[in-house]
């Protein structure tokens, strides 16, 4: 392991901390076990399966990214999609290009190319994830349980924000996504117009960022049918998530309608966004502020949160240890092989 991963993980291990902290803060620990003793294991199972069905359709989606590029066999679009998210449990941000790298060892596809296809996967997941609360805040009817004012709530600053300024910025990032995915090169034209007004420190970095995405976009170029089916597959990939997490709820006794599953997918990615290892504080934080919108016991959501992590990312570290094997991997060759391609 390098020293620049040495120090991620350092940092990553304190920021998880801080935020296991908020996440802990003021719990009951007896009313966490008790959630835990009345906890329906059937449903919980349907959690576990709804994730393995969740990465089949990632691997079958990334194998259509991978089209236009080389045929890549569904074995081995599964086994780097394993490795490849086991290895960001332990190094954060390791799994986006240690994927590419796997498949490029089999397939005669370079890995910056394969990097696209990561790069174009996350654009589609995003304007999956916005569409599906978009449509929770303005399509589908408000959950009776749904405390006002309280879509989004800031611990730290005691703030609550309802539907409507929550729609407002949900809506705006949604055009954002779908006008730089369809009109890229005239976004990133606007984009790095205003970006040149900002302090060079911001804009420089926002910048590169924006226009690595573009040069992703501009390397998998998919005819209409294939795109629709690429959204068709996105859609079910986060349908079968949200199936997972509404399992999950209903083991606790959380019973909401299906569709605040959306919402809580929603906090779910900002709270994975922060790089720490596993995942741990930001999913679990998240986890816990989706179930304060409603009427749910904070024990209850807590001991709901802590399963759900565990139990998700069990499946990625169990069946990501087995693919190790035919990858002809260790972990400590996961580590180096990460720190050589960030």
């Amino acid at each position: 392991m390098t020293h620049k991963q040495k120090l991620q993980l350092l940092i990553g291990a304190i920021v998880a901390a801080g935020l296991l902290a908020l996440f802990l803060r003021g719990q009951n620990w007896a009313e966490i076990a008790r959630a835990f003793k009345k906890a329906d294991w059937g449903c919980l199972a349907g959690l576990v399966l709804a994730t393995i069905v969740c990465y089949a359709v990632r691997a079958w989606r990334w194998g259509l990214l991978y089209r236009p590029l080389a045929p890549v066999p569904f074995r081995d679009l599964q086994s780097a999609t394993y490795v490849g998210f086991m290895s960001g449990l332990l190094v954060p941000r390791a799994g986006e290009v240690l994927r590419p790298y796997l498949i490029a060892r089999r397939h005669p596809v370079s890995t910056s190319a394969g990097f696209a296809t990561i790069i174009l996967e996350r654009i589609i997941d995003l304007i999956t994830v916005l569409s599906l609360f978009a449509a929770y805040l303005y399509l589908l009817p408000a959950p009776p349980q749904e405390r006002p004012g309280a879509l989004l709530t800031l611990p730290l600053v005691k703030l609550e924000v309802g539907r409507g300024p929550t729609g407002v910025a949900i809506l705006g990032l949604l055009a954002f996504c779908v006008v730089f995915f369809f009109w890229a090169a005239k976004a990133v034209a606007v984009a790095d117009w205003i970006f040149a007004r900002f302090p060079e420190k911001i804009g420089k970095p926002l910048g590169k960022l924006l226009h690595s995405f573009s040069e992703g976009l501009a390397v998998v170029k998919a005819p209409p049918a294939l795109l629709a089916l690429m959204f068709g597959q996105s859609l079910l990939l986060w349908l079968s998530i949200a199936v997972g997490f509404y399992m999950n709820n209903l083991a606790f006794g959380i019973v909401l309608p299906f569709h605040t599953v959306f919402l809580l997918i929603a906090f779910l990615t900002v709270g994975v966004a922060v790089p720490t290892p596993g995942n741990v504080g930001g999913f679990h934080l998240a986890y816990r502020l989706a179930t304060d919108c409603y009427n749910v016991q904070q024990e209850v959501g807590v001991a709901a949160g802590i399963s759900a992590h565990a139990l998700s990312n069990a499946v990625i570290l169990i069946a990501g240890l087995l693919f190790l094997a035919r990858e002809g991997l260790t972990l400590g060759k996961v580590a180096e092989l990460a720190g050589e391609k960030q």
